[in-house]
């Protein structure tokens, strides 16, 4: 976004000011989507936006225990500066943090001017403008669930489930919520303007999904991203933790984050709906299908990004780990709503919650895209209960398997770029690696006693 097309910084100045707003937090994602930001004096929020804020590019590379891992272009470039300038239009009011606002950044190079490799917005823009160039507007909307926990001094983790009922799938009301964690927090993200429409009690004790609207891919982004760390932030206030983690608990399911997609032309017509085609999907829908399943492997590094994420995974678990499609299946990977119309759209069910969305959504779309270009259709749909290896091949099922997966699909490498796969491929290996040096509580309780 240029300085020309931004109304005059005094404008959001005047406005601000007169709302009692006198602190603007401008925030960015990292590689790994958490949120890095930085919060400005409203007297200096011209000087940030005319000069930006600088910040070490070895942010992204930083792990969540706080270790730089050696990306190229970090360490070994000496540690440079990328600068953040805020980006006005994304202006927003904490509703549960008076006097304060929050903003998106755009981060540049400030040795190129160009966006800097690793930024998840500027990847997500640019799969974006590949899909423009092809005539295909992806709208997406994204599903996210969490586990809320309360504080338990003396434990081993520190936390434990904030209830532990059963049964309560898909209920609100105190039978699964005593505190009103669910409404006192729809309330607060209306203010937020994430697009928030509705929120359950999911299928856990203490696991919630809240809904979010369907937009043009960014913004869904941007409003899935803003959204996961308005939740973490409105646990901390009341000494609480929500966690985006895939698989939190042993003995519990999993946390999903699921993207439907759909693609508008020009006109703004919906491209996946076809009356007159197989099961009322257009060529386009079909092809996009084909090109999911196709890449899926690959897609699996950036869906599940964690060690942890394929613990989520295997027989009984309700999340997909095998490549497959079918018509309002819900145990298939990819699952077609029965909607039509305007409505068309196919879910990826794929994602776990700790997946970046901005990478979520790029890879998906890079997917997608690939597989209309390519032309061909998927296979036929499932039907009946999934999760029959007969029937489906295995998705990875660690994370070394899907990088390797992700490094050796050069199509979809080459659509999100040498420079952000490199990367990724290097920030992750370094979390398997660490992973395998760390002795973990369960080798010692299986070991100690008996070896």
């Amino acid at each position: 976004m240029s300085a020309s097309d931004t109304p005059p910084v005094h404008r959001h100045l005047e406005r601000l000011a007169a709302e009692g707003i006198d602190v603007v937090r401008v925030t960015y994602p990292d590689l790994i989507g958490t949120e890095r930001a930085r919060d400005v004096l409203l007297d200096h929020l011209p000087s940030a936006r005319d000069h930006g804020l600088a910040f070490c590019r070895a942010v992204y590379h930083t792990s969540p225990q706080g270790d730089v891992v050696p990306v190229s272009g970090g360490l070994d470039a000496g540690l440079p500066d990328i600068c953040v300038r805020p980006d006005l239009d994304t202006l927003t009011a904490l509703p549960w943090e008076p006097g304060v606002a929050t903003c998106l950044g755009e981060v540049t190079d400030p040795a190129t001017g160009l966006p800097a490799p690793e930024s998840p917005r500027d990847l997500l823009r640019a799969v974006v403008e590949r899909c423009h160039e092809h005539g295909l507007r992806p709208v997406v909307g994204p599903e996210l669930e969490y586990f809320l926990c309360d504080a338990a001094p003396g434990t081993a983790r520190g936390w434990r489930r904030y209830s532990e009922a059963e049964g309560v799938v898909y209920t609100t009301g105190l039978r699964a919520d005593a505190d009103n964690h669910l409404l006192r927090t729809l309330r607060l993200l209306r203010a937020l303007d994430l697009g928030v429409t509705s929120g359950n009690h999911e299928f856990d004790g203490s696991q919630f999904e809240i809904n979010l609207t369907h937009s043009d891919a960014m913004t869904a982004a941007d409003r899935a991203f803003r959204f996961k760390a308005a939740i973490k932030e409105l646990a901390r206030r009341e000494g609480r933790l929500a966690t985006f983690m895939a698989k939190p608990f042993n003995g519990v399911g999993g946390s999903g984050f699921h993207l439907h997609l759909s693609c508008v032309d020009d006109a703004g017509d919906n491209v996946f709906d076809d009356p007159a085609g197989p099961h009322g999907l257009s060529v386009t829908a079909r092809h996009a299908v084909a090109g999911i399943l196709a890449h899926a492997p690959a897609l699996a590094a950036l869906a599940n990004p964690t060690i942890n994420s394929y613990k989520r995974f295997g027989p009984d678990t309700l999340a997909p780990w095998l490549i497959d499609w079918g018509l309002d299946n819900r145990s298939a990977m990819v699952r077609v709503p029965p909607e039509r119309g305007a409505g068309s759209r196919l879910e990826l069910r794929l994602g776990d919650a700790s997946a970046n969305p901005y990478l979520l959504i790029a890879g998906t779309l890079a997917a997608a895209l690939l597989g209309v270009l390519a032309g061909e259709d998927p296979s036929a749909p499932l039907e009946g209960y999934g999760y029959d290896t007969a029937r489906s091949a295995v998705l990875p099922m660690s994370l070394p398997a899907a990088l390797d997966a992700l490094e050796a699909d050069t199509a979809l490498t080459e659509v999100l770029g040498k420079d952000f796969t490199t990367s990724y491929l290097t920030y992750r290996r370094d979390e398997v690696a660490r992973f395998q040096r760390h002795v973990t509580d369960w080798e010692f309780t299986e070991y100690a006693y008996h070896l």
